[in-house]
């Protein structure tokens, strides 16, 4: 039942002390697209202030996350819900902050557009939406290791592949959402932090 993604264990601190920064002092963090649901229980574990709910597209995921969150013990961590970031209704009608790892990528575009809608309607102003995962900067791959990665996950589906910072810019600001900064991280990925204006 319970998953594993070998890369949360390499890239959940660098990502936490991203977290730690720009996330509220308290509050409901809301995370689309939690997978194995190995992150979400490092992060709760390490912010236990903040209130986390952690979502999935999957049944198989929901599972995995409602295992790893079972146990780990926390209390700070909701179960999860089933939520379609392309959906025009989400299961949580506010939230503090919203997480999204790993999904841009291996998702359509319209999902990439639905996260951005969602969290626009979810977010009060100034609140964060903060996005990790690998992205191209003005229309270039930043490694050959990218543009690879890229190729691959086009191979499995053309309509996946590694975005355009701009273009995820351009999607968030058609739902109030401004890129305020861009955080380089380690194995060649950003983190994106986007605030409702």
């Amino acid at each position: 039942m319970k998953q594993h993604a070998p890369a949360t264990q390499r890239n959940r601190e660098p990502i936490l002390a991203v977290l730690q920064r720009v996330l509220p002092l308290s509050g409901l963090v809301l995370e689309v697209a939690s997978g194995s649901g190995e992150h979400v229980v490092y992060f709760a574990s390490k912010l236990p202030q903040l209130v986390w709910q952690p979502t999935d597209i999957n049944a198989s995921g929901i599972a995995s996350i409602d295992a790893w969150v079972t146990d780990s013990g926390l209390a700070n961590v909701k179960a999860a819900l089933m939520l379609d970031a392309e959906s025009t209704s989400w299961p949580v009608e506010r939230a503090d902050a919203v997480l999204c790892s790993n999904m841009i990528h291996i998702a359509p575009f319209s999902a990439c557009v639905g996260l951005m809608r969602g969290a626009g309607a979810v977010l009060a102003p100034g609140a964060p939406l903060v996005t990790y995962g690998p992205y191209k900067i003005d229309g270039q791959h930043i490694a050959p290791s990218n543009e690879e990665f890229d190729a691959s996950l086009r191979a499995r589906n053309p309509e996946w592949g590694v975005r355009d910072v701009t273009e995820v810019a351009a999607a968030a600001a058609e739902h109030g959402l401004m890129l305020v900064e861009r955080v380089p991280m380690p194995a060649n990925n950003f983190i994106l932090v986007l605030r409702k204006s």
